[in-house]
Order: structure tokens, then sequence, then C-alpha cells
């Protein structure tokens, strides 16, 4: 079995701000799926797609405390390292560009970097979606919470639904060729 995980911030205000692309993957893999999110008895609300043996889940803990609900879904599913998939937004990469890797550092993205103080560990694939657009500007936690502007809007659901693709093809074809694909 093997977990998506996106990462991202619940409640309304933060909805459509570029720090939920996270969520914005899961969400569009579970509506192409007709998949209903269940709540949990931990940090996270999830879904299953059954004949794949995959889980897709939000934690609901925020961005920051990110790590807490990823171990819990670790031992409540009885999962490797290398089962879970963190979808993420990633401040240094220019708007619609994906990169996938098997594992990696935090690039100073406080989930990721509390995920892996959870874990202890940073041999998780994550799929990083390029939120850069041209009007970034430093500090990065302002931008990434905005949401884009209307012109920019169209490049990032172009890549939404590219990184849905990405996790289709995860699951027929394995992280090695899909990395071939997307990451080129």
């Amino acid at each position: 079995m093997i977990a998506f995980i996106g990462l991202g911030n619940v409640g309304g205000q933060y909805k459509w701000t570029k720090h939920n692309a996270g969520f914005w993957v899961i969400d569009e893999f579970a509506r192409r799926k007709k998949l209903i999110f269940n709540s949990s008895n931990s940090e996270y609300v999830f879904t299953k797609h059954k004949s794949k043996r995959t889980l897709l889940m939000k934690p609901t803990t925020g961005m920051n405390q990110s790590g807490i609900a990823v171990k819990s879904i670790i031992e409540k599913w009885d999962l490797l390292t290398s089962d879970i998939y963190v979808i993420t937004d990633d401040v240094d990469l220019p708007l619609g560009s994906i990169r996938i890797r098997p594992k990696g550092g935090d690039g100073c993205h406080r989930g990721l970097e509390n995920i892996i103080y959870s874990l202890q560990s940073n041999t998780f694939p994550r799929i990083r979606l390029g939120i850069a657009g041209n009007d970034y500007k430093r500090p990065s936690e302002q931008y990434v919470m905005k949401p884009f502007n209307d012109e920019m809007g169209l490049d990032a659901k172009i890549m939404v639904n590219r990184a849905a693709d990405a996790m289709q093809s995860i699951i027929n074809r394995g992280l090695n060729r899909t990395m071939n694909q997307f990451n080129a």
C-alpha cells in the first residue's frame, strides 16, 4: 500500500492560498476517482482507492505540524517511509513546475522540516509543486499565504492536473519511470 499525503492548512481562510497546493492535488485525484474523504481518530482526513491499495490523506494539524499526522498515518497503516509520497508547494520552483524525488532535505519548508523531524528520516518520496510566480518577493511566509492572481491561476490549475497525472503514473508505473517523465 502507498499513501499520498497532501500538505496544506485547514480552514476557509487558507483554502486558496499557494501553501495549500498539496491539498489541491489530493482533492483533484479524489475528484477523478469519485472518492469521499473520511474523518479519522487522529489528525488527518483520508480516503482509500480500494482497487489500487492507495490512500489519500490530508493532515488537519496545520502545515508546520504535519509530522504529527504523518507519523500517525505510518503507524496506523503500517507503512514504511518509502511508502508515503508527500505533496507540497515549493516557493523555490517556478510556477507550474513539478519535481519528484525519492528523498531529500526540507528545502526550508516548515511542513517538510516537521515531517523529517517527526520521522527522524528524510527517506520518503515527495512531489514538489512550483508556486513562484512573476510576483514572488521575499519573505516567502507572506507570499505562500496569498492566493494566485487570475493571471497565474491557470498555470496553477494546469500544474495541479499534471501532479494528479503523476500520482496515477506512480501507482501504475512506479516512482522511477514517473520521475523520468514528469521531471523532464
